[in-house]
């Protein structure tokens, strides 16, 4: 498969990944509407409308963290790293890298036997077993993990991370 072919596919995937954060927000948002609409129209509180919004955003905020933002798009400390030149932003990347990636593979053992261990648990309203609501951190530890030796990676093989230029900061839109 060509290069081409491979960005191809890798953009239509990350367009997928936006599409399904976007249905979350879509959902998450509805959710809320019928909960005022129940509460404040009908007198008629509603718990599940809250338990579901609430689900919908820790998968919103960990998928979007995994599969959406690019790297440049990332919260970082950027007072150090914007002033130094590129070796210097590609020894820092390799360290944060090698840090992260270790940090996410010592945890992700007792990450998967605790979320394993919620499947006995029950969400109140939705009755959703805990391990399908919290197993979407399993999805984000493993592509940070990926996504941190790629950017390792790169920086050993001498591609020094973006320059952060404040002038072009951004919401990201």
């Amino acid at each position: 498969m060509t290069k081409s072919g491979i960005t191809k596919i890798g953009r239509w995937l990350a367009d997928r990944a936006e599409n399904v954060a976007a249905a979350m927000l879509a959902l998450m948002f509805a959710a809320f509407l019928v909960q005022i609409a129940f509460r404040y129209l009908f007198g008629l509180p509603t718990g599940w409308t809250h338990e579901l919004s609430v689900i919908l955003w820790i998968w919103l905020v960990l998928w979007g963290a995994a599969f959406v933002i690019s790297e440049s798009e990332e919260i970082r400390f950027d007072i150090i790293y914007g002033t130094v030149g590129p070796r210097a932003r590609r020894v820092m990347g390799v360290v944060s890298a090698v840090a992260l990636v270790s940090l996410y593979l010592v945890s992700l053992p007792a990450v998967a036997s605790y979320i394993s261990f919620m499947r006995v648990e029950k969400t109140a309203y939705l009755k959703l077993r805990f391990d399908y609501v919290f197993s979407i951190y399993i999805l984000f530890a493993v592509a940070a993990i990926v996504r941190y030796l790629w950017l390792a990676g790169r920086a050993v093989w001498g591609v020094a991370p973006e320059e952060f230029d404040p002038t072009k900061a951004s919401s990201g839109i």
